[in-house]
């Protein structure tokens, strides 16, 4: 009779075990995705080889690789890649120090919302081309006049983010925290503060894009030097293999550091009042 009891329980033990995983349920969205990527790569080739598609304005995956190596090779891409590269480090910096600061004394005083709100959903409705003009008036073609255009893409979303994430937070937490004498300033620090990590985080990766058009936009209206200027001067030539080198370059930065974002913003998901555990 143990022996059909303990075959019972393994029975049982068996039916509830995980079921095992083959290699392509394991990774079957990246898979997909690679299997996509590559179609479409060998059927962009093979439309612009056998003559349907004309290289002039598609260019073909072969020759945007060459470009691509060639530019590396004798490094005349590097230059522009540093100066976009300093050029989104200021102005994604500068609006990290302003909106994050400003967000967050938003979400906190409600006078102070009243008072700038109006201002921060204008310009942020507002498309950033259309400032250039003014941008340009104000700051020349030099180096500040990117960094303002790139200031003003990204700094609205990371102050709105940041002030939702403060005037979201769970209200359980405030009363808590009031019950054991928490002052202004220790509610601010202990329960507002970190109530808006996952939002700012939010605000941050959303810049993050923002900031990226911010550059290319900048140094196509006027820079000498910049991933943006190299390609407006190879789309004025007809060079496409080198526009799309340079759309690949920011392309890949973006997903890039929008991944190590999304990254952290995980982390602090179960900081969100709508988490649910």
């Amino acid at each position: 009779m143990a022996v059909i009891q303990i075959d019972k329980i393994a029975v049982t033990e068996a039916d509830n075990a995980p079921p095992h995983q083959s290699l392509w349920q394991r990774n079957e969205n990246f898979l997909l995705g690679l299997f996509s990527v590559t179609g479409f790569l060998l059927f962009w080739e093979f439309s612009v080889l056998s003559g349907w598609a004309n290289p002039l304005f598609i260019s073909s995956p072969s020759r945007i690789f060459n470009a691509a190596y060639e530019m590396f090779a004798d490094g005349s891409i590097y230059p522009d890649l540093l100066v976009s590269a300093q050029e989104f480090a200021l102005g994604y910096g500068l609006a990290v120090i302003v909106g994050i600061p400003m967000g967050i004394l938003m979400g906190w005083y409600t006078r102070l919302n009243a008072l700038l709100d109006p201002f921060v959903n204008a310009l942020y409705a507002t498309p950033r081309i259309a400032l250039m003009p003014l941008i340009i008036i104000w700051f020349g073609v030099d180096l500040s006049a990117k960094i303002a255009i790139i200031f003003l893409a990204t700094v609205f979303p990371i102050i709105v983010n940041t002030m939702t994430g403060v005037r979201t937070m769970e209200r359980d937490f405030v009363k808590v925290a009031r019950s054991f004498g928490a002052s202004d300033g220790q509610l601010f620090l202990t329960v507002a503060l970190p109530s808006s990590v996952p939002n700012l985080l939010t605000g941050l990766r959303l810049g993050l894009g923002h900031a990226l058009v911010g550059i290319v936009v900048g140094e196509m209206y006027g820079a000498s030097a910049g991933i943006g200027f190299m390609m407006q001067t190879a789309g004025a030539t007809f060079q496409t293999d080198k526009v799309m080198v340079g759309i690949i370059i920011i392309a890949a930065a973006g997903m890039a550091l929008t991944g190590v974002l999304r990254m952290i913003e995980s982390r602090f998901d179960v900081w969100r009042p709508d988490h649910h555990v």
